[in-house]
């Protein structure tokens, strides 16, 4: 597969919706993952990312210009034990919690299918980072319509064992904009990870739409120990 640079991903792509990367800097040293989201409504747009405990949520901005909490208002991130989990809704409580009774990532996202937005029906984009011992791998998943169908849920999973250096992956819900939005297809792309930190939230926040991008998330986990460091950026200040 091909490696693609996300600069070029993003730029070229107006509205990729809700994003998630997950991968590995180019020293070696951290898994790196990422979550961005986008909106076109005044509703999607009155959105921060705000720190909970070891993950993140979202939180309106203007509470007074909230009209519907439904399928905006989540725990993007959350953090169980040595995983941490990125998805773009409600279904991080549902792995996070059906995985510490025992359920596999999988399994949790069983329980779950698209969103119920028709005629969208926005896919369900989930990741898993898993570092134990020193070593290190995650997972994707995709829930989403059958070319819009809504009788029929096509599930994904992809899984990435011992990730290499300076690459990830790159899944998002819609291939770009349209009415119906179409939805991401095929594997997660492999796209190149390049810099600390900061330097790849600043590239990740530059490439984004200005007029559609709200909130980014970057964090860089140590795969020797376990210590992480976050950034967020929210369009609303």
């Amino acid at each position: 597969m091909e490696l693609y640079s996300i600069e070029t991903e993003l730029k070229t792509n107006a509205y990729p919706g809700r994003g998630i990367i997950i991968g590995r800097s180019a020293d070696g040293t951290h898994a790196v993952t990422a979550y961005f989201i986008m909106g076109r409504s005044e509703n999607s747009r009155n959105r921060i990312f705000v720190e909970e405990g070891e993950g993140i949520r979202t939180e309106a901005f203007d509470p007074s210009k909230l009209t519907d909490p439904s399928l905006i208002i989540y725990a993007p991130v959350r953090v169980l034990g040595n995983q941490t989990i990125v998805t773009n809704g409600d279904q991080t409580d549902t792995i996070y919690d059906l995985m510490e009774k025992g359920q596999t990532f999988e399994q949790a996202l069983r329980t779950r299918e698209f969103e119920p937005d028709a005629p969208n029906y926005t896919p369900r984009i989930s990741g898993i980072l898993q570092i134990e011992n020193g070593s290190y791998d995650y997972a994707m998943s995709i829930l989403k319509s059958d070319q819009g169908d809504p009788s029929c849920c096509n599930r994904f999973t992809f899984s990435y064992d011992s990730p290499k250096a300076g690459e990830g992956r790159f899944l998002h819900t819609y291939l770009g904009d349209g009415n119906p939005l179409p939805s991401f297809e095929g594997e997660p792309k492999r796209i190149a990870i390049a810099g600390g930190i900061d330097e790849f939230a600043d590239l990740l926040w530059k490439s984004l739409n200005e007029d559609n991008k709200v909130s980014l998330f970057v964090r860089y986990i140590d795969i020797k120990t376990g210590t992480y460091e976050t950034r967020i950026k929210n369009k609303n200040q």
